[in-house]
This record gives C-alpha cells, structure tokens and sequence, in this order.
C-alpha cells in the first residue's frame, strides 16, 4: 500500500528498491517502520533473483532518525518492553549490513542518528549535494550503541569519536571526506548516478559478490558475533530509561535547551 511505512518492488533485472515512506516526519523511524524493514527484507530475502537492493527515502529527506515521540512511548514501557525495541532497531540495521547481496542508499536532506546508522550498513553511498548528517543521539540523553560497530566501519573510531560525541551537523562534502559517503552529486543527478552504480553492480557474478562481501565482513566491526550485539541492545535499551533519557525527550518535546546544557 502506498502509505505503508516502507514500499518496496522488484525488477525484472531483480533490482529492488525499498522506500522509507513517512515523509510527513521525514521519515523518522517508528515500530512500524522497523518492521516494515525486516519484512521487505523476509520478502526480497525469499526471491531467487534478487541481485542489488537500492535504499531511497520519500520526499524531502531520507531518514530523520528515531521518531522522538515514539521513543518517549516506549521508555515509558518496562525494561523487557524496551529491549523489544532495541532488539528491533539492531537487528534491521545488522540484517541490511550482512545481505549477500550489495546495497545502494541513495540519500538526500536530512539524514540524522539512526540514519547515519543505515547508510552505513549499506555498500555504496551517493549522496545529493543538499544532504546532511549528524550522529545526534546525545544530545537526548540517549545513545548509539547499536549502530557503532556499522559507523566504525564506515568512518573510523577516530571520526565517529568526534562526531558521535559533538553530535553536530555536517554537509555531504564533509561526509564524502570521512568516508559516510562515496560520492556527492547535484540533488537532480541522484537517481541517474544510482542507476549507473546499479549498473555495475549487475555486471559482476552474485556468487562472487556474496562471498567478497561476507570475507569483507568477516574482518570489520561490522561482523561481530551475537553476544557482543546482544551487549549492545542492552546498553541501547537501558540507557532510554534513564533520568538523563527523560530530560533529553522532554526538552525536545518542550523546544527547548535541557537542563544540563548551560545558559
């Protein structure tokens, strides 16, 4: 349905792509959007000739991160309820890092904490000139656990150091530097260039690209084994229920500083 959560088609080519559809929030994601995800992943998961997945979000932004409203919600819930959670949110984003076959995130707009987390568990990054990134988890009395092993990854403890910590925002360029991202292209170009980075892709045997990306895996922080991810989703999960948690949502709620920001 076209105001599901998550949309997804396959091609005759078996390209799919999958659509982060709440634009009305910019596609900060919920419950729903999370389960949208593992199914468009049980779904494209069962079909024999699927060879590239391409990641896009509708509308003005890709991903805004966490629906900060929804979280609220589910703090208020008991630990095992907020372990659900986080269970949820990793587990999406560790099953998008570990498909045998590539991914291509093709971003615009805003692109904000768990977002940076999505992109990277993705393959191939294009980013359109007007993108924008933070890592801004703490500036709520939250944390990103659960998608540091995909952002170490992607651009070195030495850079998610900063910006994870800062939680500041940077602009494409910046992105493509550190590594977030592979190329930046004018907002116009962006599904062109992702066709022809889809193009490639197809060029190449399956078999070969499945296995050249779980060897990749295989020595990165990206593939950690299931007890560490389990530590992360408890540290992710409780750190939502604490007091700095609550002032951290509520002063968003409120537009306004938190109280351990000086005046």
């Amino acid at each position: 349905m076209s105001d599901d959560p998550v949309l997804w088609n396959l091609d005759a080519r078996g390209v799919a792509t999958v659509t982060l559809n709440r634009p009305q929030v910019n596609n900060a994601y919920n419950g729903a959007m999370i389960q949208g995800i593992h199914t468009a992943m049980d779904t494209l998961g069962a079909e024999a000739g699927l060879r590239v997945v391409v990641l896009k979000g509708n509308g003005k932004h890709f991903q805004a991160g966490a629906d900060l409203t929804w979280i609220n919600g589910a703090r208020a819930g008991t630990p095992e309820d907020n372990l659900v959670v986080s269970r949820a949110t990793a587990t999406a984003v560790d099953r998008l890092n570990r498909l045998p076959v590539p991914v291509v995130a093709l971003v615009q707009g805003g692109c904000f904490g768990g977002g940076t987390g999505i992109v990277s568990a993705c393959d191939v990054v294009i980013a359109a000139d007007n993108a924008l990134f933070s890592i801004t988890e703490v500036r709520w009395g939250l944390h990103a656990s659960i998608i540091f092993p995909q952002l170490n990854d992607a651009i070195g403890v030495r850079q998610v150091r900063r910006y994870a910590l800062t939680g500041e925002r940077f602009g494409a360029e910046e992105a493509r530097r550190i590594g977030l991202v592979h190329e930046v292209v004018p907002l116009a170009d962006l599904a062109a260039r992702g066709e022809k980075i889809v193009a490639a892709l197809l060029e190449n045997a399956p078999g070969a690209l499945a296995k050249t990306k779980q060897h990749i895996l295989e020595h990165a922080w990206g593939g950690f084994d299931a007890p560490t991810l389990d530590a992360l989703i408890q540290s992710h999960s409780d750190q939502r229920q604490t007091a700095e948690a609550a002032e951290g949502l509520a002063s968003f709620a409120e537009k306004r500083s938190a109280r351990w920001t000086p005046k």
